[in-house]
């Protein structure tokens, strides 16, 4: 595993990477990209297993969080921003024809780029529901205690401890120590500055631009999903739709890179199958 920092936009981005895949059986490079209040060492139970040892995996930190600089200016922080940091990253590292997976915020960051990434392989992307106006967000998203803290600028320890919680399934075992260290690192603009963005609207027509997609996209939920509705999801109808229904991962919530990893990475790896049988 390596973290190494790329430039985008006069911005010093960090990111993880495996070299695993380089040329060899499996050449085609996946990008993760993690969720608000994050980092990349969220992928690592990904990263450091089986998968990571089959493919190229790059983890990319985004501005204020992980190892990355703040944004320097606020109104970055946004899906618009986020997205035009991801499309930097893809150009410099040279991995357009990447399959992307994003989680959560990561997610609605892929779906953003996705117009802008015309080679890339396929999408994936879960605990992220694509909607068209901040109205949806209301149906797409659960009622939870929690959410409120991932868009203030100040957490407590205790809000970053509730809000680490419901990204697992209820009654998890999952340690959720990093999980809160990561929300507390946070540059706490990145979350306030999100929110007022994204409430304002300063977003893409998500659900546009899955129903023009041309590459496979596939949705994943967590069977005891805290944030997302599925009920919501499984109103989805798009042609390129992985399969033509969301992919259900038993017994894990809004994290299931964290909770079931080796059930997550039977799955993207059932995806980099389909997409090399195509």
């Amino acid at each position: 595993m390596q973290q190494s920092s790329v430039e985008i936009n006069g911005q010093r981005i960090s990111y993880l990477e495996t070299s695993a895949g380089r040329g060899r059986e499996n050449p085609r490079p996946v990008v993760f990209v993690h969720g608000n209040s994050s980092s990349a060492k969220t992928w690592l139970p990904l990263m450091q297993g089986d998968f990571g040892g089959r493919f190229r995996c790059l983890a990319v930190d985004l501005p204020g969080h992980g190892q990355s600089e703040p944004a320097r200016d606020h109104a970055d922080y946004s899906l618009p921003g986020h997205a035009a940091v991801l499309i930097g990253f893809a150009q410099e590292l040279g991995v357009t024809d990447a399959v992307f997976v994003g989680w959560s915020l990561g997610g609605q960051i892929v779906l953003e780029a996705a117009p802008e990434l015309p080679e890339a392989a396929g999408f994936v992307i879960f605990g992220a529901p694509p909607v068209a106006t901040p109205a949806q967000m209301a149906e797409a998203f659960l009622p939870n205690p929690a959410m409120g803290a991932l868009f203030d600028e100040h957490v407590s320890k205790d809000e970053a401890e509730l809000a680490a919680a419901s990204f697992t399934a209820p009654g998890s075992g999952l340690a959720l120590d990093e999980i809160a260290a990561d929300i507390l690192a946070t540059d706490g603009a990145a979350r306030a500055a999100l929110g007022a963005s994204a409430g304002a609207g300063r977003f893409a027509d998500e659900l546009a631009i899955v129903a023009a997609l041309q590459q496979p996209m596939a949705v994943l939920h967590g069977a005891k999903e805290q944030l997302v509705s599925l009920d919501y999801l499984r109103t989805l109808d798009f042609p390129a739709l992985w399969r033509g229904e969301v992919q259900v991962i038993p017994d894990t919530g809004h994290a299931p890179h964290q909770e079931a990893p080796k059930a997550l990475a039977a799955v993207l790896t059932d995806f980099m199958a389909d997409l090399a049988n195509a």
